[in-house]
């Protein structure tokens, strides 16, 4: 009784602060503003799609990174050739490096002498390029990892710029990260319109001074007036850099009244200002900003101090905008717009509506079901289920996790998972019971005994769900993270918590019989034992049957790809006074006759996908501008609830992490099984998974489900579901087989299928119900997890027992014959053969 209280007093305060840290979440905003800003922080933040905002991903154009680098090793190698007095030809600089034919083949070996001497960096000794000897001259490429430092600079350079634009704005805590190598992740809560937004981060903003060109002047280059068709002939060489420029402020011109940028530059600018105004009266002076002249003033005076005035025909906001960009700097590359993502905060305020009626809708259909078939037993489980909700809430708030849609949907699968062991702690009990031991003695080996198959299929679960994480992005991450989280506190809750609410229901009658009450409507067919294998043959090609339909399905008709895979735009339109045919007709004229338009279902809403027309930068995310502008031209109040954008380079992305994470699954549930069980119970396994996913993807194939990221979600999620009810089996079939050696096979997987039928059945049915809900009432947003989920756990559940099985029977008749062991010994039964021996 002393351990039964320590553990009440550990486990009691583990409880107490994991529902400490989800409290705030609840809170009232008066109440939580009285207590400690450490206690309060530990909230769960929004995902976009629930409060609103937008999502912008930015990908660095480092092309013109690498050509300036091969432009810098041209003018140094060729320089050194010249003094060495070596011929060559003109350079070449390709996508492949820089290559500089040599006249005499004797000087190549001694050009390639040269370029070794320069190959590393002067200040840090890192290499910069490779040289490579040719048949007439020496290819230079640069150095991956010297690339990589170029490119890891730039993109930090690029984020403390964004930062700084975005600051400029005003906008309230906008996050900004780095994503893999080179791509810039900005999300902006409460931004329904990310349009200006987005052109302020995509330009570049680079300022340069330069003088207008003479007749004397040996090297020009021509920019484009910013606002005209003219033209300006300008000295290639930069006068002074836009990097001078310390302060930019709107203004106006006192003569003509026009906006005004008046910029202030730095010591070193102002004093090379001076001198250079000083020097060139009567010259005009061109600025020119991202390869266009914004204007080209003539130097009437010197201009000391360090200031100066840009006029251009600006209006106010061009202005304001341009002052923006000088004040928080030029980027260093270009940046594109290679994904996009609005949701208007009606949406977000809709999917939260959805995601809690639904949840609490499942929850209490797994509440009444427990209650139904064990009673008081079935309430203990509940009360653990609770408590596994405060934990799941408790650690998001604590690791500061965000909390989108999907991962509503995954803490509402958690709670039908989190009750599967619950239900096997409670058979197991009342399998111990039906031998007639005491209650005590029943309790003890029911945990004993499901805690292998419990840690087992969680890990198995862990292993999808992990891959799920790391090649997931965004709201998918969410999901894989809340069910982590959620795997882990509900087998704290079932082994620990569930374990010490029974040991306190049973004090003082723990030598007593222990019965667990409840209608438990397969108990007696579990009893009586059934011939499953039987139908062994007519399972499997039933099976086979169906997975080639679906392979058929895959290709004809196909999937209906969303833009995560296919790329291309897809917005949500809100228009009353427009039909299908207006906007069809508005965008023919705005060349986008290539859109596909739907009606949603209610009055004004429609649904308009535009596919891919260009592998350019940039060039999807102007579709969004374009389409936009369309529709308003026709009906100025028209919104736009949620818009989806994603570039040809993301999609690619996307299908090639998603075809790896299910391989990558397999694979590792492969071997995780190998080891904990034998290799012929990991390919039943696995081949099984495999057939139950090809049934998954034709029925998105039939049903016309829309297949994107949270169905990729789903189909790893039920990777997970479905290999955690055939560990359940497998586990019991294993048991068997070291109890009983000798009983034959067939008979001993028969016998353990019908011990396992009430688990496997109301694990699937609590799992279902939770599920339900969110199938029938959560709308599109959700349809492609839910919807294959519910078929998957009736495919996932049949598969266990009609396909796994007879596999793993003829896989184990084969090894039987080979005179191979069903199991391998265990470390007790190698001790006995091994003190056998002489």
């Amino acid at each position: 009784m002393k351990s039964l209280s320590s553990r009440t007093i550990v486990y009691g305060l583990l409880i107490v602060f994991g529902l400490l840290c989800s409290l705030p979440n609840i809170l009232p905003y008066s109440l939580s503003q009285k207590l400690p800003a450490w206690y309060t922080d530990t909230t769960i933040s929004m995902g976009l799609d629930l409060q609103g905002g937008s999502h912008l991903l930015l990908e660095a154009d480092t092309k013109e990174l690498l050509n300036k680098q091969y432009d810098l090793l041209q003018s140094e190698l060729t320089s050194e050739l010249q003094k060495q007095g070596i011929y060559y030809t003109s350079p070449v600089i390709s996508e492949s490096g820089l290559y500089i034919p040599i006249r005499k083949s004797a000087d190549i070996d001694k050009s390639i002498e040269l370029a070794s001497q320069l190959a590393r960096n002067s200040t840090d000794g890192k290499k910069r390029f490779d040289i490579k000897k040719e048949i007439d001259g020496i290819q230079i490429s640069l150095d991956q990892r010297w690339v990589e430092s170029l490119v890891t600079d730039v993109v930090n350079q690029s984020l403390e710029v964004v930062r700084k634009r975005l600051d400029e704005t005003g906008l309230v805590d906008p996050s900004i990260t780095r994503q893999g190598k080179q791509d810039i992740l900005v999300q902006m809560p409460g931004v329904a319109d990310p349009t200006k937004i987005r052109e302020l981060l995509g330009t570049t903003a680079k300022m340069t001074f330069h003088w207008a060109a003479t007749d004397t002047t040996k090297n020009t280059v021509t920019y484009p007036d910013i606002n005209t068709d003219s033209r300006y002939r300008l000295e290639t060489q930069v006068a002074m850099e836009g990097k001078h420029i310390r302060d930019a402020q709107v203004g106006f011109n006192q003569k003509t009244g026009e906006p005004v940028v008046n910029f202030k530059l730095d010591s070193e600018g102002a004093k090379l200002f001076g001198n250079m105004t000083h020097n060139n009266i009567g010259r005009a002076l061109a600025i020119v900003l991202d390869g266009k002249v914004i204007t080209a003033p003539v130097i009437r005076s010197e201009i000391p101090g360090g200031s100066g005035e840009i006029s251009g025909n600006f209006t106010t906001s061009e202005a304001n905008n341009l002052a923006l960009l000088l004040r928080a700097g030029a980027l260093p590359v270009p940046l594109h717009v290679i994904e996009e993502r609005t949701v208007g905060p009606d949406l977000g305020s809709d999917a939260i509506q959805m995601g809690l009626t639904t949840g609490l809708l499942g929850a209490a259909m797994v509440v009444i079901f427990m209650l139904g078939i064990y009673g008081r037993w079935g309430l203990i489980a509940c009360t653990g289920l609770a408590i596994n909700v405060g934990l799941i809430f408790g650690a998001l708030g604590l690791l500061g996790a965000t909390l989108t849609l999907p991962g509503i949907a995954g803490i509402i699968l958690t709670i039908g998972m989190a009750v599967d062991a619950n239900i096997l702690i409670n058979e197991r009990i009342r399998e111990e019971s039906k031998r007639g031991k005491a209650a005590w003695k029943a309790l003890r080996e029911g945990f004993d005994k499901a805690y292998t198959t419990i840690l087992d299929s969680n890990l198995t679960t862990l292993i999808a769900v992990s891959l799920l994480f790391m090649f997931g992005t965004g709201p998918v991450q969410g999901f894989a993270v809340t069910i982590g989280i959620g795997l882990v506190t509900s087998m704290f809750t079932a082994v620990a918590v569930t374990r010490l609410l029974m040991e306190w229901s049973i004090r003082g009658k723990e030598k007593q019989p222990l019965k667990i009450n409840g209608f438990n409507f397969l108990d007696r067919l579990s009893d009586k034992g059934i011939n499953f294998l039987r139908g062994r043959y007519a399972g499997l090609t039933t099976s086979a049957i169906l997975s080639i339909a679906a392979v058929v399905l895959f290709f004809q008709p196909g999937l209906k790809y969303g833009v995560d895979f296919t790329g291309g735009t897809l917005v949500e339109v809100h228009a009353t006074d427009l039909s299908v045919e207006q906007i069809r007709n508005t965008l023919g004229t705005h060349h986008l006759s290539d859109a596909l338009i739907q009606e949603t279902g209610k009055a004004g809403d429609f649904l308009v996908r535009l596919p891919v027309t260009s592998t350019d930068p940039g060039a999807t995310s102007q579709q969004v501008n374009d389409l936009k502008e369309a529709v308003l031209t026709i009906q100025p109040d028209a919104d736009f609830p949620k818009v989806d954008m994603v570039g040809p380079k993301v999609s690619g992305h996307f299908s090639d992490n998603t075809i790896l994470a299910i391989l990558l699954a397999g694979v590792g549930m492969l071997i995780y099984l190998t080891l904990r069980f034998e290799s012929h119970f990991a390919i039943a396994a696995t081949l099984t998974i495999a057939l139950d996913l090809t049934k998954t993807i034709g029925f998105f194939a039939l049903t016309g489900v829309e297949f994107n990221l949270t169905a990729v979600a789903a189909l790893l999620a039920l990777i997970g579901y479905s290999i955690n009810d055939k560990v359940v089996v497998f586990d019991r079939i294993r048991e068997s087989i070291r109890a009983t050696p000798d009983k034959p096979i067939i008979q001993m997987m028969n016998e353990s299928i019908s011990s396992t039928l009430t688990r496997t059945v109301f694990t699937s049915v609590t799992t279902f119900l939770a599920l339900l809900p969110m199938g029938i009432a959560g709308g599109s947003a959700v349809s492609s997890f839910a919807l294959p989920m519910l078929f998957g756990i009736v495919i996932g559940t049949s598969s266990s027992v009609f396909i796994a099985a007879p596999i793993l029977y003829f896989l184990s008749q084969r090894r039987s014959q080979k005179g191979l062991a069903l199991l391998r010994p265990t470390t007790e039964e190698m001790r006995e053969k091994l003190a056998q021996i002489p």
